[in-house]
């Protein structure tokens, strides 16, 4: 019996991708954009017809900035925080287009009515949960596709799990295991997290040890091997660290130990999912309202037929 395959997606990465890429002149009924929608139902049935797994979950940022992370790093993804007007609370809700946000939960309405399997938990992102289930699924002698564009999912990567990064498309997407790593950085997966954590994101508010970048980064960890080893490099007068980079990181030293589990995807205490891909699992009758709601029968039935419904929704 061939392995079991497990295709765990960060959907915001896709229905983002999506929306910034396909015309917002696509539109239902109502004149409103369904471009978001329509994007991201095609790219999922195209990497679903790729790789043929035998399993699908769609993972959900249910909380975008945890406080647990903020607490460790305040300034963690504090400039995409609105801030309303002088005497008003902040609003602490990502910057997303309305054109965008009105589109999300019609795209959860519409995996939900083709059988595929959704994952949230309070207090956790999508990342959390991309890493929760690939390491379950390849501790359980399965094989994980994690589909993202975010760089920081490569500490994913090991024996059994690769990431689908999709930063110039799904359709230009590459697929990164160890020796991808290794030949773009010269590291392996489990050394990923720690070479992001000395190298900063500041797109994530997270700003590394100054005058790390990536190429010390990957150097440092090829010499030390992790970042408590280079830690004890810092403090050790008798390592071969120059004084500049040895007092660098000793004064990034508290920084450094609290940025770790921020940049850490996080172990969810979720239950199991019941995550196959079954033909039988479809709604048809929902998919046909849903189609005709949002005028996207071509990529809804795309979707089923990516999945093995043979059906036309037009």
């Amino acid at each position: 019996m061939p392995d079991s395959s497990s295709l765990i997606v960060d959907t915001a990465t896709l229905y983002f991708r999506a929306y910034y890429g396909v015309p917002a002149s696509l539109v239902d009924e109502q004149g409103r954009p369904v471009n978001a929608l329509h994007g991201m139902l095609d790219m999922l049935a195209r990497l679903i017809d790729q790789y043929r797994p035998t399993s699908v979950v769609c993972c959900r940022d249910d909380d975008w900035r945890p406080a647990w992370r903020v607490e460790l790093v305040p300034s963690y993804k504090a400039h995409r925080v609105s801030v309303a007007e002088p005497g008003i609370a902040q609003i602490e809700a990502e910057e997303v287009e309305d054109d965008l946000a009105r589109q999300v939960p019609w795209i959860w309405e519409c995996l939900d009515a083709v059988g595929i399997c959704q994952a949230g938990a309070a207090g956790f992102e999508s990342d959390d949960l991309c890493g929760t289930l690939a390491r379950r699924a390849a501790a359980a002698g399965g094989r994980a596709i994690v589909v993202s564009g975010d760089r920081d999912l490569f500490q994913l990567v090991a024996d059994r799990i690769q990431v689908a990064y999709i930063a110039r498309g799904v359709a230009k997407h590459e697929l990164v295991d160890d020796s991808w790593l290794q030949a773009k950085y010269g590291l392996r997966g489990d050394q990923y997290a720690d070479f992001a954590t000395l190298r900063g994101d500041p797109s994530d508010g997270l700003p590394g040890v100054a005058g790390i970048g990536e190429k010390t980064a990957a150097l440092l960890l090829n010499g030390y091997g992790g970042l408590d080893q280079i830690i004890a490099a810092a403090a050790d007068p008798g390592s071969p660290l120059t004084a500049k980079l040895r007092l660098r990181i000793q004064q990034a030293g508290e920084y450094l130990q609290r940025a770790r589990p921020v940049v850490a995807t996080a172990t969810v205490d979720l239950p199991q999912l019941d995550d196959r891909l079954e033909p039988a699992r479809a709604d048809l009758e929902r998919c046909r309202s849903l189609a005709a709601q949002h005028n996207s029968r071509g990529p809804m039935g795309r979707l089923l037929n990516a999945l093995g419904v043979q059906e036309s929704l037009r």
